[in-house]
């Protein structure tokens, strides 16, 4: 009994383009659009979902999330999540081409197959790379709190790729040359190579017959040179040229494309709360990063199940990575039309300076009258031509 396909529908759906941070959604909404109350929710600002630290923090704190006007920096606290590879395709479902026994059931033509489980007999077919970087797998990860800051006074972005010097002289070529020609053909790699240099030198049969006397002669002085030098003579094949014919190897030097840089971010914070409300809001936001950029030790487990309760001491075999963040500038309550967007961020550094006023002062409560907080966020993964399209505000990233 022969079988066919019921036809290809998506195994996974077609996952989402990156664009920026993740993209104005429900929960920035509910940030600039809640009016605050005094109640205590998890939505509110006085709420709280991680001991004791509000799920959505501002300075000022007067600006509230009923306040949508102005500029400033969106700052969420995401979990991590791992970057994933893995193989996508489209999933056929097996129909039955005639009537007959399939895994000892009996069959009509064109009804579903099924295996020994019950489960329909499928494959994936037009399969393909699937590789997701963390910045697309932490796109939809749980939301930790939000924070929201006036826009800092140094806003800049750099966009930086590598470029190296490269050479390769002409027998590097040949071989380079012979490679790449060699799959699919009968003759060999040292046949190509040779046949390769032969036209190159000559554009005849043999080098040694046929090759034109300066060359035969630079050829010999390159290889006696490399001859000493491989007794220990450390003579280079240019300084034998040099040194014979008053010449050397052309290296035919490019700059090529070497790879990709990840971008990072640094941003300076000043606090000067005015109030004890507006300190202990401080208090919290300093805290909350520096929780966040912490690796974890986790819980205990026990018959392969989370106790619930923390690994003391230096941790475990393993530790799990720091939480991760989504930047977004915003004007009015909503995406910025102008600045640059990012992908989702490590926050890799962090530095709280208690004397910006250039003295230790504290109000009566010990809270500093003035505090500057330094954050630098590096990108989870490269920018790519192809990110542009779909960023489509302002000048992109």
């Amino acid at each position: 009994m022969g079988f066919g396909n019921l036809g290809v529908k998506e195994a996974v759906a077609q996952s989402k383009n990156f664009i920026g941070t993740n993209p104005e959604s429900i929960e920035t909404k509910k940030i600039t659009n809640n009016k605050l109350t005094g109640k205590k929710t998890a939505n509110s600002a006085s709420g709280s979902k991680r001991g004791g630290t509000p799920s959505k923090m501002f300075y000022p704190i007067a600006r509230g999330g009923n306040n949508i006007t102005g500029d400033t920096l969106l700052i969420k606290c995401i979990e991590y999540k791992p970057p994933g590879t893995g193989i996508k395709g489209d999933t056929v479902i097996y129909t039955a081409q005639t009537s007959g026994k399939f895994n000892g059931d009996d069959y009509q033509k064109n009804s579903i197959l099924k295996n020994k489980q019950g489960e329909y007999k499928t494959d994936l077919i037009n399969r393909r790379l699937d590789n997701q970087g963390a910045s697309e797998t932490t796109q939809k990860s749980k939301i930790k709190y939000y924070v929201e800051l006036p826009i800092p006074q140094d806003v800049n972005d750099t966009n930086t790729v590598t470029w190296g010097d490269d050479s390769m002289n002409i027998f590097q070529l040949a071989g380079l040359a012979a490679a790449q020609n060699m799959l699919g053909k009968k003759e060999g790699f040292a046949e190509k190579k040779n046949t390769f240099i032969q036209g190159l030198l000559t554009g005849k049969d043999a080098i040694t017959e046929n090759a034109d006397p300066l060359l035969t002669e630079a050829i010999i002085a390159a290889a006696t040179g490399k001859a000493i030098g491989a007794l220990g003579g450390n003579i280079s094949i240019n300084s034998a040229l040099g040194r014979a014919q008053g010449k050397i190897i052309n290296s035919n030097l490019e700059l090529l494309f070497d790879g990709v840089n990840l971008r990072s971010f640094p941003f300076t914070m000043n606090f000067s709360p005015r109030s004890q409300k507006e300190g202990e809001m401080v208090k919290k936001i300093i805290r909350s990063f520096k929780q966040s950029m912490a690796a974890k030790k986790g819980n205990n487990h026990k018959n392969g199940k989370d106790t619930g309760v923390p690994v003391s001491g230096q941790g475990g075999v393993f530790l799990r990575a720091p939480d991760v963040f989504s930047l977004e500038y915003k004007k009015d309550g909503t995406k910025h039309p102008f600045l640059n967007s990012f992908k989702n961020c490590a926050l890799t550094g962090m530095s709280v300076n208690y004397t910006n006023a250039g003295t230790y002062a504290t109000y009566d409560n010990g809270t500093p009258v003035s505090i500057t907080m330094s954050l630098t966020f590096k990108e989870l993964n490269p920018i790519y031509s192809e990110d542009y399209d779909e960023a489509l505000e302002g000048v992109g990233f």
